[in-house]
């Protein structure tokens, strides 16, 4: 990371987490004294199935993905309380933030977290089997309480996915932001320059957003590759918002 700028990185308290009442524990953890990392951006998020999606999307072709997506959603630990489908996003700035972290959080594996550093926040987790139809265990799911971004590239991808500029102050921004010129609509997973019916529109002119979320979008509507995905991009601009398919 450019040391001119703020280091970051995403920390989620996962609905384990919320469940069992250790939010508390987990902030003090990870506290300013402890660490001397500060909050830079702090939210409550109804998790969709489109950001759930691409936030776990290297995942995506392994048997344990749509169990991690209903347990990131809240759907394991609160099946018959749907308002209570949430997880607290939550980004720490100061210098090594992602180590510092990542240290206090523990290895991702609750079971390997008790024997190889007892006392971390991961050592209180636990592994479930995920089975299919007929029984069998055909993988596992690790119910670690915490997100912690792994290295600082991921933890940029990160926070522009779950955040958007206006919900971190100015002067603790981390990557570059740029004001939209124009409008852009989504509808259907698909993006329009011009308003159709039934879309949403996301931007608007005089609106600040990621630079790279504005580039993304500018290639996208001429048709070439972009370093985002379009839903990567949208994701945060629908948190909170309802949505049938939630």
């Amino acid at each position: 990371m450019d040391k001119q700028r703020p280091e970051q990185t995403l920390v989620l308290i996962k609905p384990d987490a919320l469940k069992n009442s250790l939010t508390g524990y987990v902030l003090s953890q990870l506290s300013e004294f402890h660490t001397g990392l500060r909050f830079a951006g702090l939210k409550v998020v109804h998790v969709s199935k489109m950001l759930a999606g691409e936030h776990y999307s290297e995942h995506r072709d392994k048997v344990f993905f749509p169990s991690l997506i209903d347990y990131i959603i809240g759907r394991i630990h609160y099946p018959d309380e749907p308002w209570k489908h949430r997880v607290i996003a939550i980004v720490y700035q100061g210098p090594d933030a992602t180590k510092k972290i990542r240290d206090i959080a523990g290895p991702t594996n609750p079971h390997i977290a008790r024997d190889e550093k007892p006392g971390c926040i991961r050592a209180l987790g636990t592994v479930v089997p995920i089975k299919e139809a007929g029984g069998n265990v055909i993988g596992d799911r690790m119910d670690n309480l915490i997100h912690a971004s792994a290295t600082d590239s991921e933890a940029e991808r990160e926070i522009k996915l779950w955040f958007k500029p206006n919900d971190i102050p100015p002067l603790m921004h981390a990557y570059p932001t740029e004001v939209s010129d124009t409008y852009y609509y989504f509808k259907d997973n698909k993006l329009y320059p011009n308003h159709e019916p039934g879309s949403m529109c996301f931007l608007v002119p005089g609106d600040v957003a990621w630079r790279s979320d504005l580039e993304t979008l500018r290639l996208l509507n001429q048709g070439h590759p972009a370093p985002y995905s379009l839903e990567a991009v949208v994701a945060k601009h629908l948190i909170n918002e309802k949505q049938d398919n939630q």
